[in-house]
């Protein structure tokens, strides 16, 4: 029996006063970072950047990768999770944001420690690795969200 593994990537965005931005999906009943499920044959980065680019309306280049994460679901099966730095936004660029509204009913910049409370376990584990390996200049790996 062969294994589908989901693969998807997002950004880690923060503005310019070091908070992070969450979007609010409509649905899900949790909120996120920008980011979805990577196409056949998008890279991990080419996926990340149009998802942004679908949700926010921004065209924005990811930057560094700062976490991939295998990460088995209890529903949707194994998935390998990555996690781009997307950079320290501006005003101008915050006020450019326009939402998918198909998809998104509203974001939010959040302190981190704010973030983090606002995410799903599972989530929260990656975005905190990844602002972790934001700060430190570094990629990590996880394994459900656990460095290794």
């Amino acid at each position: 029996m062969r294994n589908t593994i989901l693969s998807a990537a997002g950004a880690l965005i923060l503005d310019e006063a070091g908070r992070v931005l969450l979007v609010e999906p409509n649905y899900k009943d949790h909120w996120e970072i920008p980011g979805g499920v990577i196409e056949v044959g998008e890279t991990p980065s080419q996926g990340c950047a149009r998802e942004v680019a679908e949700e926010l309306g921004l065209t924005r280049e990811p930057g560094r990768l700062l976490v991939v994460d295998w990460a088995p679901h209890p529903t949707g099966g194994d998935r390998v999770l990555f996690v781009f730095d997307g950079g320290t936004i501006t005003q101008a660029d915050i006020e450019a944001i326009r939402l998918q509204p198909e998809e998104l009913d509203s974001y939010e910049f959040l302190s981190p420690a704010e973030a983090l409370e606002r995410l799903i376990p599972r989530l929260r584990r990656r975005v905190d690795a990844a602002l972790l390996a934001r700060a430190e200049n570094r990629t990590l790996y996880l394994e459900h969200g656990v460095p290794h």
